[in-house]
């Protein structure tokens, strides 16, 4: 259900701010940020053995068909998962400042059992909090200042360098981040990752939707980055994951799933897919049904169960589409007429597609994939 609730329309720089770090050119980390983020060492939103870890939280589901019936499913987090999984949360934020702080608040928590928890099922989970551009500055409530996404980046790589020597231990990493985090999570494999052979065999694969990364024109490297492709078989290793879901085709002025350079398109990997071609999945998307804190809570639909999660299996299919220079998942509701499961909507309007639910639209697809990758891996 759609709540008449209006964000702020002042968006100067919403695209660089929302999707911090997708291109390196913007966002060049200074020093000084870089040593400020390190000098108190990492805050873990989540890390095994952690007290009162959402990413291990309960993953009982509701399984909804479009018959009406329904089951419900007690899956668990893995004991010893083979993998590790590095999430970065995207622009929840609602303090009143350009960059967070570093306090546990309701948004981070509730996007780490959002995005990141089921992902236990088949990795580890490593969650940094970071100070990422808040929601009042990605909007024009207040002032910013140009160091902000330079510091939010500075963040995440301070905490990606603390994982690697203190708790990695040459596992190999699933990547795993949405809108502003996969745009820092980009940066971090361009600088970091991309160059280095060695951390490029390491990482298993990287899922990162909703932060616009690209390809050349009908290519799978290049672009965003230099060496890694993205993933064209499930079991692929070694490649990137990334889409921007839409019910429609992204209209002109979107902010998401039109490259803005010429000879590039925005990526789109079907999650749904074996093979990588120009047919339909099933999406087997995954809902919370605790309200979402803060101010997004407002544009996020919640379906009612007595289960933390609700699945609705096959309501949606997606499919990678280009047309008129835009390229991004179109979810398709392929449900029966008399489907009673909830219907999404567009919230944020059509420039933003289903931005909010890019994730969780395709969980179940996500989760399967990582599990095949780590298995190939």
């Amino acid at each position: 259900m759609r709540r008449e609730t209006t964000l702020p329309t002042r968006t100067i720089g919403l695209r660089a701010w929302l999707v911090a770090g997708a291109a390196a050119s913007l966002l060049v980390m200074s020093g000084l940020a870089a040593a400020s983020a390190s000098a108190t060492g990492t805050v873990w939103l989540c890390k095994p053995g952690l007290a009162n870890n959402p990413c291990l939280s309960s993953e009982e589901a509701t399984v909804e068909l479009g018959n009406g019936s329904s089951f419900v499913d007690h899956a668990k987090p893995a004991s010893n998962p083979p993998i590790d999984c590095f999430y970065v949360y995207p622009t929840v934020s609602g303090q009143r400042t350009p960059n967070a702080n570093l306090n546990i608040e309701p948004e981070e928590t509730a996007s780490a059992v959002a995005q990141a928890s089921r992902f236990s099922q088949v990795c580890k989970v490593y969650a940094p909090v970071y100070p990422q551009v808040t929601l009042a500055a990605v909007f024009g409530e207040i002032v910013s200042t140009p160091e902000a996404g330079e510091i939010a980046y500075a963040g995440v790589l301070s905490a990606w360098q603390e994982y690697l020597a203190k708790y990695n231990h040459g596992r190999g990493v699933v990547l795993i981040g949405h809108s502003q985090g996969a745009g820092i999570l980009a940066q971090l494999i361009q600088e970091q990752i991309d160059p280095k052979p060695a951390l490029r065999r390491q990482l298993v694969s990287a899922v990162l939707p909703g932060a616009d990364l690209t390809v050349p024109l009908g290519g799978t490297v290049g672009g965003s980055f230099q060496h890694i492709p993205t993933c064209q078989v499930a079991w692929q290793t070694h490649c990137v994951v990334a889409y921007e879901a839409f019910l429609h085709e992204p209209p002109l002025g979107s902010f998401f799933g039109r490259a803005e350079s010429p000879g590039l398109q925005v990526m789109c990997v079907n999650p749904t897919l074996l093979l990588q071609g120009k047919h339909a999945g099933p999406l087997l998307s995954y809902y919370p049904t605790s309200p979402f804190p803060g101010p997004l809570g407002a544009f996020i639909q919640v379906p009612p169960a007595s289960t933390p999660w609700v699945a609705t299996p096959g309501e949606y299919s997606g499919q990678c589409e280009q047309a008129n220079g835009a390229s991004w998942l179109q979810a398709s509701h392929v449900g029966p007429a008399s489907d009673p499961r909830l219907v999404l909507e567009e919230t944020l309007g059509p420039e933003w597609g289903l931005h909010l639910d890019d994730v969780n639209i395709a969980l179940g697809n996500l989760v399967g994939l990582v599990w095949l990758q780590s298995a190939a891996y």
